[in-house]
């Protein structure tokens, strides 16, 4: 069986800055440790330093077992790769080697049609067979039966980026559980699945004895399937060795102990100072004292070198404005709108200030129906093009129109927004665009305070955290002036702070919001749920409706 020890593993960003220190834990055989904490708090860099995509170069980190990485984002758009290739990147070294080289020799063969080629082909397809590769091909079909219901010789040169998050976390997910590896690293295995697929995965998790450590902001899956919880924040890490139903009251009765301690010590402290004080001063004209003044002064230095115990770490202030503004009376209206391949025609009107809810099984329209009201509806009027992105054609037949001075704003479930990522926070506001006045350095500052980025202002977007990228995309719309929110996912890798402020910025937004949401709790605070049934009608229901592929 597989296990992962880390201790006093510490980390420092490339800016110089100490982003943890002193974090130890232990994933014992079998256990399922949840890491959870802040965005940008280092979870997702603790997962690399375990997994040995980061060299670990203060303390120690020991494993035991194959290991199965799956990282947070496995797909992008864009991305010409294969479920084969998906497939390999999530095998063992060595198998993936081989397939690798297999595919190599197979392509060469094709093009050359030399005996040369011919030969390295079969050699390739012998080192195949010697490192499991055969085995790895049934595993292959059994998972794409599971997770795609079609065999391996149908989907596996099917590209990744055809697949819906969904569609891709679920397989990926499957041949990691199905695997041979004993220890996992799932960084948020749940984001993109639809509920009874966050369902199905709390039961594997719960069955499988392979030890599992994994990132995720889903409370009910955490609370049905961690064993213990490891808390990532205030520059450090502690444990709680129970399940997360507890954690929160954990962490305030270990906060509570915190500043009692601290209150303890700056008391002592300060009887301290007030001691070599007094004989500081009675030396000056008593000498029998010296040698107290001394002592004293020598006990203060021992107890100031020891250092205070630790702080609590300060909570979250996270404020969302968005403003939005007064449109047409309706918003949007949609009649006989249908979706190639996807849903039979149907009707659906949207009035201004609606909080919609758009529900359903993964793979039934949800973000196409999105992305074809980002893009200005069927016959987009010029105002009405997508702020800040460019989305592609959404095959349809039938009609959705927006409303008078309906503005879209589009939050990306997979924030693929490839222009983003080599630029900094500040030099993106201060740039502008099309859309929105840039923002000078002073004016960006307190904005990226807001949303509690002001620390990652000189960062570039594409290497935050996925909650802080998250952030600052709503920080975009906030700046646009969107007057329609369509908001793929929003919650997906929020902190449980950041998607209360969420909340509260939709629940003061001055204008109409469209969410698809597989969160639970966050499906709580709309008024009015339309359902993608996997049978591709589309009708509205009164509730959340979760059971099956709805």
């Amino acid at each position: 069986m597989g296990y992962v020890d880390v201790a006093g593993v510490g980390h420092t960003l490339a800016d110089g800055r100490e982003l943890f220190a002193e974090v130890s834990f232990r994933v014992g055989e079998g256990a399922k440790v949840a890491l959870v904490g802040p965005n940008g708090a280092g979870k997702t860099t603790l997962l690399k330093m375990v997994a040995g995509d980061l060299p670990v170069r203060t303390g120690t980190i020991a494993r035991a077992g194959g290991l199965g990485v799956m990282r947070q984002f496995i797909g992008m758009i864009g991305d010409d790769r294969t479920l084969y290739d998906l497939a390999l990147q999530l095998a063992p070294g060595q198998l993936r080697a081989a397939g690798e080289r297999l595919h190599a020799a197979e392509v060469a063969m094709h093009a050359e049609g030399t005996e040369k080629a011919q030969l390295r082909y079969a050699n390739a397809l012998a080192a195949w067979g010697e490192a499991g590769g055969y085995d790895a091909e049934v595993l292959f079909d059994t998972v794409s039966v599971a997770a795609l219901g079609k065999p391996w010789d149908e989907t596996r040169d099917r590209p990744v980026r055809t697949l819906s998050g969904g569609q891709q976390k679920r397989f990926a997910l499957e041949l990691l559980l199905r695997g041979d590896d004993e220890v996992l690293l799932l960084d948020e295995p749940d984001n993109f699945l639809d509920v009874p697929g966050k369902r199905w995965l709390e039961d594997r998790l719960r069955e499988s004895a392979k030890s599992v450590l994994y990132v995720s902001h889903d409370r009910e899956l955490l609370a049905r399937s961690a064993d213990r919880v490891v808390a990532v924040e205030g520059g450090s890490a502690w444990v709680h060795p129970g399940g997360f139903a507890s954690w929160h009251e954990a962490r305030v009765a270990r906060h509570e102990r915190l500043d009692e301690q601290r209150r303890r010590w700056d008391e002592e402290h300060q009887k301290l100072k007030d001691l070599v004080l007094m004989y500081k001063t009675k030396s000056a004209y008593n000498d029998g004292l010296a040698s107290r003044y001394q002592a004293a002064q020598t006990r203060l230095k021992k107890f100031e070198e020891a250092g205070p115990p630790p702080t609590p770490p300060k909570d979250q202030d996270i404020r969302m404005r968005l403003a939005g503004g007064r449109t047409g009376k309706r918003a949007v209206v949609a009649e006989q709108l249908e979706l190639d391949n996807l849903t039979f025609p149907f009707d659906l009107e949207i009035w201004y200030g609606d909080r919609v809810a758009v529900l359903g099984g993964n793979g039934t329209g949800k973000s196409h129906f999105l992305r074809l009201l980002a893009r200005g509806g069927t016959d987009p009027d010029p105002t009405q093009t997508p702020i800040g992105v460019q989305i592609a054609p959404v095959a349809h037949g039938g009609s959705v129109r927006l409303g008078a001075r309906v503005r879209p704003g589009h939050f990306s479930q997979t924030h693929d927004r490839p222009e983003l990522l080599d630029k900094t926070l500040v030099e993106i506001l201060w740039r502008g665009d099309d859309w929105r006045s840039g923002l000078p350095r002073p004016q960006a500052m307190p904005a990226l305070s807001r949303y509690e980025l002001a620390a990652q202002a000189d960062q570039r977007f594409g290497t935050l955290s996925g909650g802080q990228q998250a952030r600052f995309l709503v920080l975009l719309l906030e700046l646009s002036g969107a007057t329609l929110l369509l908001l793929d996912e929003p919650t997906d890798n929020l902190d449980l702070a950041s998607a209360e402020a969420l909340e509260e910025g939709l629940r003061t937004f001055d204008g109409t919001v469209i969410a698809v949401t597989h969160d639970r709790w966050f499906s709580r605070s709309f008024d009015r749920f339309v359902l993608f049934r996997a049978d591709g009608e589309v009708v509205e229901v009164p509730e959340p409706v979760w059971e099956g592929r709805g």
